[in-house]
């Protein structure tokens, strides 16, 4: 009797383990099918960001040294920084386009115990556009830009011995080291200095871009202000009187009477140029032309700059510039012909630097 119920209960005790075992088993094939048909959760995607910027960095270097150099000539170190920045938006399309570009240098030569600044500039433009549909190579744009330096330029005049601290005959270079800095420094005549001048414009007109390198912009409606804070170079710069001493006599005139600003409206046309030759090599120029419908407008002012840009290895290249100016406001004297008049302005530069760019992708 013993022996039949231990039987029995060994009969259901296999038969529940068996129910559970094919409940496990059914459990795991319906969470299995589950899984399977269950959607495949979406993979996040970034969306593109309309802005694409950039950041260029350039250090560059100059050295020349002379030891018993029978020619003659000056010792000489110079040192510039560039930094080009930029900031593009970009909306089906709408665009608006940004870049800074600021330069400063300094020479030192060993015949002048001062350092003379080489290079000064602050350059913004902006320029909001938008394209005409079916012309995809035509925009209707707006542009603002704004030019001028950081600090005092000034033309360093060789300084004369003064006769009530030495005996005639005495040499600049038997001056006192200190005595010989502050005569160099009072010498010296000033020739710009920040927003002495600068140079504001706001145009309207239409964007063209016939080939990928190249972006001409026409703005027959053009306004700008020409501000020069510095008294001392308002006549220079072409300011004009104020209304209360226009009846003044030349010779009664002071520099304290010419206007701080002036107005301009005209028409301008811009170009632009960049070209990348390969990775190592590029060239960017551009090409402003400005005409002032109020005062002489068939005498253009020209700015034309020109940049080569060499790479020689990752982070090294060499910079040509050329920067190129006519301004028939502008008064310059040359000691050639002795007179002070309108001339072409031109600057060129050629160095070695360390370069470093940061992008952001789009």
């Amino acid at each position: 009797m013993k022996k039949f119920i231990i039987t029995i209960l060994g009969v259901f005790a296999g038969l529940g383990l068996s129910a559970q075992t094919n409940d496990a088993l059914k459990a795991a094939a319906e969470a299995a099918m589950a899984m399977t048909e269950a959607p495949a959760e979406e993979q996040k995607v970034e969306k593109p960001s309309n802005w694409i910027s950039s950041l260029k960095t350039n250090m560059k270097f100059g050295e020349t040294s002379l030891t018993n150099w029978a020619a003659g000539g000056d010792n000489t170190v110079t040192l510039q920084a560039y930094i080009d920045g930029k900031a593009d938006y970009k909306l089906n399309e709408m665009f608006w386009n940004n870049r800074l570009q600021l330069d400063y240098g300094f020479v030192y030569a060993s015949s002048k115990p001062i350092l003379q600044k080489s290079d000064d500039r602050i350059y913004l433009e902006s320029k909001w556009g938008y394209k005409i549909p079916e012309r995809k190579n035509l925009s209707f744009s707006i542009n603002y830009d704004f030019k001028s330096q950081f600090s005092t330029g000034y033309d360093y005049l060789t300084p004369s011995v003064p006769a009530d601290k030495y005996p005639e005959g005495t040499a600049l270079d038997d001056i006192e080291k200190g005595e010989l800095k502050q005569l160099w420094k009072d010498a010296r005549a000033v020739k710009s200095g920040f927003l002495a001048p600068a140079y504001t414009n706001l145009a309207v007109g239409i964007d063209v871009k016939p080939f990928k390198w190249l972006s001409l912009n026409i703005a027959p409606v053009t306004g700008g202000v020409v501000i020069v804070r510095d008294e001392l170079l308002r006549k220079k710069y072409g300011m004009e009187l104020k209304d209360q001493y226009k009846e003044v006599a030349a010779e009664d005139i002071k520099d304290e009477y010419y206007k701080s600003a002036r107005f301009e409206f005209g028409a301008q046309v811009k170009a632009d140029i960049a070209v990348n030759i390969n990775d190592n090599f590029g060239y960017t120029s551009q090409l402003v032309l400005f005409s002032n419908y109020l005062d002489k407008p068939e005498n253009l002012r020209v700015n034309w700059d020109n940049r080569f840009d060499w790479k020689l290895a990752k982070y090294f290249s060499l910079t040509l510039t050329t920067n190129l100016i006519y301004d028939d406001k502008v008064l310059i004297y040359s000691e050639k012909d002795d007179r002070t008049r309108q001339r072409v302005q031109f600057k060129e530069s050629l160095l070695f630097g360390f370069t470093y760019t940061i992008a952001s992708k789009q």
